[in-house]
This record gives C-alpha cells, sequence and structure tokens, in this order.
C-alpha cells in the first residue's frame, strides 16, 4: 500500500467497510457463492491492514480495548468528528 495520510486512510477504511457491509449482507442471502466469500475475505484483509496502517501513522481508531494506545492517550490529540473539514 503507498503512503498515505490520515485523510485517505481513513476515506480508504470507509470504502472497505461498505465493501464489506455490502457484502456481507449479500452472503446473508447467498452463502454458498464462493466468489462473494472470497471478495469478503480479500476486502476483510485489507480492511485490518489499512486501519492497521492508520493506526500506526494517525493513533488509535477505536477505544474500549478495541485499539491500543502506543505509550500515550493519544485519543485527546484527535480533532474531535466536528472540527474535521471535509
Amino acid at each position: 500500500m503507498p503512503a498515505m495520510n490520515c485523510d485517505e486512510l481513513m476515506t480508504r477504511i470507509q470504502a472497505l467497510e461498505f465493501t464489506a457491509v455490502d457484502l456481507n449482507l449479500y452472503l446473508d442471502t447467498h452463502p454458498c457463492d464462493a466468489r462473494a466469500v472470497a471478495d469478503y475475505n480479500q476486502v476483510a484483509a485489507a480492511l485490518a491492514q489499512t486501519v492497521a496502517a492508520y493506526e500506526r501513522v494517525c493513533g488509535p481508531l477505536a477505544n474500549f480495548g478495541q485499539s491500543q494506545s502506543c505509550g500515550r492517550w493519544a485519543w485527546v490529540e484527535q480533532p474531535w468528528p466536528w472540527e474535521t473539514q471535509g
């Protein structure tokens, strides 16, 4: 994956999450579609990789035990959702 800034990584995470949900819904009604299962697994792996890259560069993405903090409590360093421009 090429180097991306925090905004680019977040955009990629959102796109991958949307795709994962869409494939999940499809698989709820087509559980034997091997191609869709393979696509879902590929998207899930890309999502995990992108989340890890985001957390390395930008800080934790989720709290309450879902993301580790790297030596300091970085939550207060990130802008609140209403402070981001987009």
